[in-house]
């Protein structure tokens, strides 16, 4: 095996022991009840929908980025919660219980 393979694969499993700490480590958050939320591929409502939250759901906050502002349930905000590869939620329609960050910014 070569070298430049041998870092390839090195650095992808690192990559994939991150992703496993970052969900062992990442909180789980309530959606406002009542709201099936969009999941949309960007920081704002310009981004397509991905999938659908169902009533109820809750969901891991692994990093949280500034995007478009809107209004929801928990008020007024242009925080962005990253809840998986390529997947955003905005942050007035989960109750983290602040009004500011409560994760890691997203790179």
């Amino acid at each position: 095996m070569a070298v430049d393979e041998q870092s390839a694969e090195s650095n992808e499993s690192s990559r994939s022991s991150q992703s496993v700490e970052a969900a062992a480590a990442a909180m789980y958050y309530r959606v406002a009840p009542g709201y099936n939320v969009n999941v949309r591929s960007g920081p704002g409502t310009q981004y397509r929908v991905v999938r659908v939250l169902p009533l109820g759901a809750k969901v891991p906050i692994f990093c949280q980025k500034p995007g478009e502002t809107v209004a929801g349930p928990y008020g007024t905000s242009r925080i962005w919660d990253n809840i998986g590869v390529g997947e955003y939620v905005s942050d007035t329609y989960v109750k983290t219980g602040s009004d500011g960050y409560v994760a890691p910014r997203c790179a």
